[in-house]
């Protein structure tokens, strides 16, 4: 069905959820993978970026570990950007790789925040001319941690993109 996959991350929980998700349907379909993390150029911050480029790399390098552990073919992408251009950066990855695809994980927002504008989600899939496949939010479970969820050192106040098997 699909031959390369793009999965676009962060180091959120829906993150975590999109990876599980990707790894799934790509073998599944036998599907080669490209990870993704555009990295945001804080405003007014002079070049600077959160998480750093430190953490964005262990980041990607983490996934594509994970992907490569279960048999599938994975390379890990870098970007930059601030955050208006960052849906331009992952439809332009995802293109410039040739993929058929592109994975990201869905947040649920509520409230005020779901009627102030449109998501990154949103934005990409009105961009790209490929389909986007959503993952479904992370499930909430209270005092309980998500797919093994754990704390890296060198991630500090982040999230790590560990699996448990």
């Amino acid at each position: 069905m699909f031959e390369r996959l793009l999965v676009a991350i962060d180091d959120s929980d829906s993150s975590l959820t999109a990876l599980s998700f990707a790894m799934a349907l790509a073998r599944n379909s036998d599907a080669d993978v490209y990870v993704l993390h555009v990295n945001p150029i804080l405003v007014s911050g002079r070049g600077f970026s959160d998480p750093t480029q430190k953490e964005a790399t262990h980041l990607v390098q983490r996934a594509v570990i994970e992907f490569r552990n279960y048999g599938i073919p994975a390379t890990g992408l870098l970007a930059r950007a601030n955050m208006c251009d960052l849906p331009h950066a992952i439809v332009d990855a995802a293109l410039l790789q040739g993929s058929d695809a592109i994975v990201m994980g869905s947040r649920q927002c509520r409230g005020l925040r779901r009627l102030l504008g449109r998501g990154i989600r949103d934005r990409v899939t009105s961009l790209s001319p490929l389909p986007i496949l959503t993952a479904p939010p992370p499930l909430q479970i209270p005092g309980r941690r998500l797919f093994g969820l754990q704390r890296d050192p060198l991630l500090t106040n982040r999230f790590s993109t560990s699996f448990t098997r």
